[in-house]
């Protein structure tokens, strides 16, 4: 689970883009917060307002995660960003931007891992604190489910199935360890089908897409000239959406997580089944929570 204190970033550091879904040009830039501030979007286009980073705060999951203060104030697309903070262990920081969307950059988090790179991880004084999961706690809709269990660390298997060519039947595991997130999740981009994109935009969704920021697959295969980053990148996005959207827990999940099909709506549902039971977690320190004595066949961690 890392570190056993919170941490922030080092300095403040900043990109700009345009936006998957609204097609707008917007300007972030991720800023150190102090300890117990959680992850915290500010829109400094609207005097500053302010949405924490909680699955309470979640308006909107069709076709990516949308936060909002309840007084119309949002921001769109946030789940590769709470991706590549909860793969390399930031707890803190305030995310400022000037427009209602985070930026898709290449449609994956990798770019954002570059950006909290660059501008340094440092701990903090006070102890990291973990939700750990006590009993199973599953949602289902139809062929689509997710499921958390206990587990003495935070881990995810996904899998995912279409009648396509390229894809078919892919599933894929990952722990939160050793720079896996990084190396295995980080870099595989988004994806859409080319059918669907004359629908979407008339729904005035996906007005920022492009072969830039996404992998677009026809009748018979990927149609981006570079082709695919993995050979399964499709399923190693899903579980980059699910990682990020459970990072809205407010604090890093101690769970072993299964999915099938799992997506932004039904990852949301996850988190309020698991908070609307008060029995299924408790809130506790990372030192804490290491303490427990785990049977010995208590999942630990996926194999990446």
């Amino acid at each position: 689970m890392g570190a056993a204190r919170q941490r922030t970033l080092n300095a403040a550091i900043g990109c700009a883009g345009v936006g998957l879904h609204g097609g707008e040009k917007v300007a972030m830039r991720l800023v150190p917060a102090p300890a117990d501030s959680g992850i915290v979007l500010r829109r400094i286009d609207l005097g500053g307002a302010e949405i924490a980073a909680r699955h309470t705060n979640i308006v909107s999951s069709t076709m990516c995660t949308t936060l909002g203060d309840g007084n119309g104030v949002g921001v769109a697309t946030v789940e590769h960003l709470m991706a590549a903070l909860a793969g390399l262990g930031v707890d803190n920081a305030v995310i400022e931007l000037d427009g209602p969307e985070v930026p898709i950059m290449d449609g994956s988090a990798a770019p954002f891992v570059f950006l909290i790179e660059c501008a340094g991880i440092v701990e903090q004084a006070a102890p990291r604190r973990v939700i750990e999961v006590l009993k199973p706690v599953v949602v289902s809709e139809g062929a689509r489910a997710i499921r958390l269990m206990p587990a003495a660390a935070f881990s995810l298997t996904f899998a995912i199935a279409y009648e396509h060519p390229v894809i078919g039947r892919q599933s894929c595991a990952i722990a939160l360890v050793d720079g896996a997130f990084k190396r295995e999740i980080a870099r595989a981009r988004t994806y859409g089908f080319l059918s669907d994109v004359d629908r979407l935009r008339g729904m005035g969704l996906v007005l920022g897409g492009s072969l830039d920021n996404a992998v677009v697959l026809d009748d018979d295969g990927v149609i981006n000239d570079e082709g695919l980053r993995y050979a399964d990148e499709l399923v190693r996005h899903k579980a980059l959406d699910c990682i990020g959207d459970l990072y809205l827990a407010g604090a890093p999940l101690m769970a072993h997580v299964e999915a099938t099909a799992s997506g932004h709506g039904l990852n949301a549902r996850l988190l309020e089944a698991l908070f609307a039971d008060e029995t299924a977690w408790r809130l506790v320190t990372l030192d804490e929570a290491v303490e427990r004595d785990w049977p010995a066949d208590q999942p630990i961690a996926a194999t990446a």
